[in-house]
């Protein structure tokens, strides 16, 4: 009995606290809520996450800073955090931080209402500032987990890269550009030396080719009036060079000599003056018919120099060969200036006097230029056709820079003008799967969305989008194939890697 009463004491007691407690609804409990932003200067990109704001609270501000040329982390510098709301300023400085690219920052807001965050950069190389403008500062945390649950990204179709992940390896975001975008005529074009960079020797006698000491080789660079090798008619019955060189010094010495010894008499009034100049004009003949010869010729018949300082291109002979004055020996190169000549369908026409500029595409190591890059520009192209060819031919020309290998062929992608715009990104943010093109659309720094779109044209560096993403968002341009394998491994946590 004893027992009983104490058992509904103890009730008692328990209803009675219950009741005076108040009940929790559900839709109240919320954990601290993180704030995300991300912000764009001319040098640097922030993205930070940060406990909520709120009046007389402490909060942490975790901030990733990267280089925007190449997106790598920020280093050797200093940072300073300024809250300002309604005029009223907290601030704090960081001079180092022991992980690169990544600040943290304690501050306490003082002041409710709207505000802007300052983040001051100071580095060796100069100063830089990055505005995170709508900052709100709360009255109480209540409120500001309320405004967070409102704040949540949608994370559907999305895949975390975090920026310690993307600091390591070769990555890149940009955005869109809307731009004009005419028509493009993709061909294949064939690498020549240009006219003017390419001499063609000729043999200037008859005879056998004798090579030198040195080997003439496709390939081998040559110095201007370097020998390459010689021409020698000494074995033959007719036509031969040194009885011809000979014979033209034997006339250059007696005329020489007859010259001198009128020359001397006619002092004295000895001979006439038409005796004179009868004299010095067969000297005068025999000295240019000689000259000439010595130029090219000796006695072992003539020279072959190079004229012009290359490499040789092209050997249209062999060692010992009988060659006629007139025959092609030797082709020689600067290879500083190619030729594109590449051939386009009738159906191309009309616009082919728009071409204003291409892209070049090498197939041997998959590397792309610009006209421009290459100080090039468009040549000629045909206004006909004949019976032989029914395509349009379209010559352009450029700079070696690059080392294209003459003879070769390479892609080509001619632009027209145009007064259209279109929406562009390049081509290494696409990816293809079955048919289908993809692009990742930064949702934040950390947060990439899966996203299909259609294209159009192309032109080797960028490609038009017809849809499935706006001007204003941001996509991956370096790296997409590493966010998708991230994506393929599995989802991973939006904090990993990140210590408040």
């Amino acid at each position: 009995m004893k027992t009983n009463i104490l058992l509904f004491a103890f009730l008692a007691i328990l209803f009675a606290s219950c009741k005076n407690s108040p009940v929790v609804d559900a839709d109240h409990l919320h954990e601290p809520i993180t704030i995300q932003f991300t912000s764009y200067s001319d040098k640097y990109e922030l993205f930070a996450e940060a406990d909520a704001f709120v009046v007389g609270q402490t909060s942490n501000v975790l901030s990733h800073f990267s280089n925007l040329h190449n997106f790598t982390a920020f280093e050797n510098g200093s940072i300073t955090i300024r809250l300002i709301v309604k005029g009223k300023e907290i601030k704090q400085t960081v001079e180092k931080t022991d992980r690169k690219g990544i600040f943290s920052f304690n501050i306490t807001p003082e002041t409710l209402g709207k505000g802007v965050l300052i983040f001051d950069i100071k580095t060796e190389k100069g100063d830089d500032k990055i505005l995170v403008e709508n900052i709100s500062v709360f009255a109480n945390q209540h409120d500001a987990d309320h405004f967070g649950a409102d704040e949540e990204l949608s994370t559907l179709n999305t895949t975390v890269f975090t920026k310690e992940q993307s600091w390591k390896v070769e990555f890149a975001t940009e955005l869109p550009k809307t731009e004009p975008f005419g028509q493009v005529i993709k061909t294949v074009a064939q690498v020549a030396s240009s006219q003017e960079d390419e001499i063609l020797v000729l043999a200037k006698t008859n005879g056998i080719v004798s090579l030198s000491t040195d080997y003439v080789l496709e390939g081998k660079s040559v110095s201007n009036g370097q020998v390459l090798f010689s021409i020698s008619g000494n074995d033959l019955a007719n036509n031969n060079s040194n009885v011809r060189f000979l014979e033209a010094q034997n006339n250059f010495e007696k005329a020489k000599s007859d010259y001198e010894r009128l020359a001397e008499l006619a002092k004295d009034k000895i001979v006439s003056e038409k005796d004179l100049l009868n004299a010095k004009n067969q000297y005068d003949n025999a000295n240019v018919i000689f000259d000439n010869l010595n130029k090219n010729f000796n006695s072992s018949g003539q020279k072959v120099v190079s004229p012009i300082s290359g490499f040789v291109s092209q050997l249209y002979f062999q060692n010992g060969q009988y060659v006629e004055s007139g025959h092609p020996l030797v082709s020689i190169s600067k290879n500083k200036t190619l030729m594109l000549t590449a051939e386009v369908h009738q159906k191309y026409a009309s616009i082919l006097g728009l071409v204003n500029s291409a892209i070049i595409k090498t197939s041997y190591n998959n590397k792309t230029y610009t006209l421009e890059q290459l100080n090039g520009r468009v040549i000629s192209f045909g206004r006909n056709t004949s019976n032989d060819n029914y395509l349009i031919p379209i010559n352009l020309e450029i700079d070696n820079k690059y080392e294209f290998v003459s003879g070769g062929f390479v892609e080509l992608y001619l632009k027209t003008l145009s007064n259209t715009n279109a929406l562009t990104i390049p081509n290494s943010a696409l990816l293809e799967e079955q048919g289908s093109f993809f692009v990742f659309v930064q949702l934040t720094p950390e947060l990439f969305e899966k996203r299909e779109i259609k294209i159009g044209a192309t032109d080797g560096l960028k490609t038009e989008i017809l849809k499935g993403i706006s001007n204003g968002e941001r996509v991956v341009s370096k790296g997409a194939i590493l966010i998708k394998l991230a994506q393929d491994s599995g989802a991973l946590d939006a904090h990993s890697g990140h210590v408040h």
